[in-house]
């Protein structure tokens, strides 16, 4: 089985995916879904992400694990204070799970259920730091962990948010706080990535963590213009859309900007992989992993 700890610490490229989970009890959902990530190093399960009411990222895990496969937690700040934080990191690991990617979370006036109540107890960057505490055997109250979780942790990065500047250095503080690796944003604009991983690079963030670029596959027109004009911290170019309604296929031409995307990604220094976020379409995840190159033994 490919694992993320494998990838990190043999210095190859990383292959991540994301898996939705389901809208209810469905085992064979998650299944069939697992089926398309084989050639992965990690999949990330998310926490009732835009704040949906989705079965949990930690069950969505343990099912992945049956399937074979390396998941990521995705665990967030939004819906849990500090105690059901740390109780949901030690049985993620008491499941297997040996991967945390640790959010602050949408909040939930993005979802259908806005009337929720946030707990925003803590934030990404703190609870990044609690779960290193963890790891190095302490609870936040500094009470000792007999058998403490064994854990990669991950942070989330969006290099096309205003103010780069306060983004990088919020970046340096996850990092600082203990993220081994660093997912990010969708990348649609390779050009002004290139200049957010040039900042990176200045601060030397590259060489203390692993960087993994998101790669976003769309096979509609439609789609690709809702995202440019409704998706909050998206940056999607004029010309790719334009690229996408004069193409005769536009699934096909979203395959090819995604390989292409790719190919830039791991010219650009710094990168140490790519994040698919194949959203409503992991069939085609194989794909792109063949015809990008990815596909490599460990």
């Amino acid at each position: 089985m490919r694992t993320l700890r494998e990838a990190v610490e043999s210095g190859r490229f990383i292959v991540t995916g994301e898996l939705g989970p389901p809208f209810g009890v469905s085992p064979a959902a998650v299944a069939k879904k697992a089926a398309h990530f084989r050639g992965v190093d990690a999949v990330n399960t998310t926490d009732n992400q835009t704040g949906i009411v989705r079965l949990s990222s930690i069950a969505t895990a343990k099912l992945l694990l049956d399937e074979g496969l390396d998941p990521i937690v995705q665990m967030t700040c939004r819906d849990r204070n500090r105690l059901a934080l740390q109780s949901d990191i030690l049985g993620a690991a008491v499941l297997g799970v040996r991967n945390l990617l640790l959010l602050t979370g949408d909040h939930m006036v993005m979802g259908n259920q806005p009337e929720a109540r946030p707990v925003f107890d803590l934030d990404s960057v703190q609870l990044i730091a609690v779960a290193r505490g963890m790891r190095e055997g302490r609870f936040m109250n500094d009470e000792e962990i007999k058998r403490p979780p064994d854990v990669l942790l991950g942070g989330a990065a969006n290099p096309f948010a205003e103010h780069m500047g306060l983004r990088l250095v919020r970046i340096a503080k996850k990092i600082a706080a203990g993220a081994d690796f660093i997912q990010t944003q969708a990348v649609f604009d390779v050009d002004r990535f290139e200049r957010w991983m040039a900042g990176v690079r200045d601060l030397g963030l590259h060489e203390r963590t692993k960087i993994i670029a998101g790669v976003l596959p769309t096979r509609s027109v439609k789609a690709l213009a809702y995202m440019r004009d409704e998706v909050a911290g998206m940056m999607i170019p004029d010309s790719l859309v334009k690229r996408m309604t004069d193409a005769p296929d536009p699934a096909e031409e979203g395959v090819r900007i995604a390989c292409e995307t790719i190919a830039r990604l791991r010219e650009i220094e710094g990168v140490a992989g790519v994040h698919l976020m194949p959203v409503m379409w992991e069939s085609v995840t194989p794909r792109i992993v063949e015809e990008a190159g990815l596909g490599a033994s460990p």
